[in-house]
């Protein structure tokens, strides 16, 4: 392939981040539903599917690291990676029982997310302004899902199988598309790579420092709550019969885009302590509305639309400040071994254990009638997440500390 120009290959890694992510946002949020009133699977089952994708993500460092970063060029291994994924996909969408619908699940999610850091270092290999144009880059992640979301709600295919065969044809246009993508080698050919090199261990020296490790700890407590909305939100709004769940459940990518437009600014101004206060105050806020929007019948659709607005602040207050806090405290020598530590935590173990907790809660709150239908209390679900990131929301407040670099001399990217 010939060597391109920065535009050529900002324009097709703005395709890359859209179709990756139109993947995403075709069956994530709209799964949840389907589970629930047409293959009627129980809470805690429905908390294990969503708990398939912490177990990619745990999986996925091994992958990079193991393989990618040692035996295959990036953009040929996202290539097989995404023809592969569509047609786990395929599959998914055919299996009807719990036994087969779970362990596809995973295969498929141990498929997909190596993908996002695959995709997320070849960028930044490839840029040469990366702390500039690498943002504007993934404001397409937020589009795409957006534009998944719509297209499934156009096809009325929230509460079918389609959402599968959706994301499948994508994921295999995506990994075909991926060969277009500048020839990314791999980078430790013929090295050995420690195991606390791929998971990021290099960098629990920095739990030496006080308020690190009070961030990490909030970090993870904070994904307890936080993932009660992912496995939720989709059969509350399947219950109150909403339209068109998944076109509707996109406005919080929007404001997703307007609020990371705006955290450069919160960060010059309030700082990292204030600002990712806001983002865990955000998630409290999120779960109080939704509890009282199942008491607030007048003002129930207000109440709902507020929770998801709040999306932007929810995570880029709470998850794009953390990690550039994890490297503003990193140096050099670290710094990739802690991002790579962070990540583990909130996408692997924090949402392992959030997706878990959350399917009990969600069985523990469900009641089935002599008639055979399933209620939920619905007030009760909402307020155990909002209770919980309140009291993560205290400690952070009190424990943690400002770092003492200044905001402004810390990389935004």
């Amino acid at each position: 392939m010939a060597t391109l120009d920065q535009s050529a290959i900002k324009i097709r890694l703005s395709v890359f981040m859209f179709l990756q992510y139109f993947i995403w946002g075709a069956w994530y949020v709209s799964m949840g539903g389907y589970m629930a009133t047409t293959l009627k699977f129980g809470g805690e089952q429905i908390g294990a599917a969503y708990g398939a994708f912490a177990i990619g993500s745990m999986i996925s460092p091994f992958f990079v690291g193991l393989i990618a970063d040692r035996y295959f060029a990036s953009e040929k291994l996202l290539a097989v990676l995404g023809i592969l994924g569509g047609l786990a996909m395929f599959a998914l969408a055919q299996v009807q029982t719990f036994a087969g619908f779970y362990p596809t699940l995973i295969i498929y999610c141990a498929l997909f997310a190596p993908t996002l850091a695959l995709g997320n270092s070849l960028s930044l290999h490839h840029l040469a302004n990366a702390k500039v144009d690498f943002p504007r880059i993934k404001v397409l992640s937020a589009v795409g899902w957006i534009a998944g979301g719509v297209t499934l709600s156009l096809l009325k295919g929230e509460q079918s199988p389609i959402q599968f065969y959706l994301a499948g044809v994508v994921s295999i246009a995506f990994g075909i598309f991926s060969l277009m993508l500048p020839h990314t080698p791999p980078r430790k050919v013929g090295q050995n790579v420690a195991l606390s090199e791929i998971l990021g261990l290099d960098a629990l020296a920095l739990m030496k420092k006080p308020s690190f490790a009070i961030f990490i700890v909030c970090m993870f407590l904070v994904c307890i709550p936080l993932y009660f909305y992912f496995v939720m939100m989709g059969i509350y709004l399947t219950e109150l019969k909403w339209e068109g769940l998944a076109g509707k459940l996109t406005l919080a990518q929007i404001s997703d885009v307007v609020f990371l437009f705006l955290l450069a600014m919160m960060l010059k101004r309030l700082g990292y302590k204030k600002t990712i206060f806001l983002g865990i105050l955000a998630w409290a806020a999120r779960y109080f509305f939704l509890a009282q929007s199942v008491t607030s019948v007048g003002l129930q659709t207000a109440f709902i639309f507020a929770a998801i607005l709040l999306h932007g602040v929810c995570y880029d207050f709470l998850f794009i400040a953390g990690q550039l806090y994890v490297d503003a405290e990193a140096n050099e020598r670290n710094r990739g071994a802690a991002q790579g530590f962070i990540a583990f935590i909130l996408w692997g173990v924090g949402a392992f254990v959030g997706t878990l907790l959350a399917g009990k809660t969600l069985a523990s709150h469900t009641l089935t009638t002599p008639q055979g239908t399933i209620l939920h209390d619905w007030h009760g679900i909402w307020m155990t997440p909002a209770i919980g990131a309140t009291i993560v929301m205290i400690v952070f407040l009190i424990f943690f500390r400002e770092p003492a670099k200044s905001v402004e001399s810390s990389k935004i990217a």
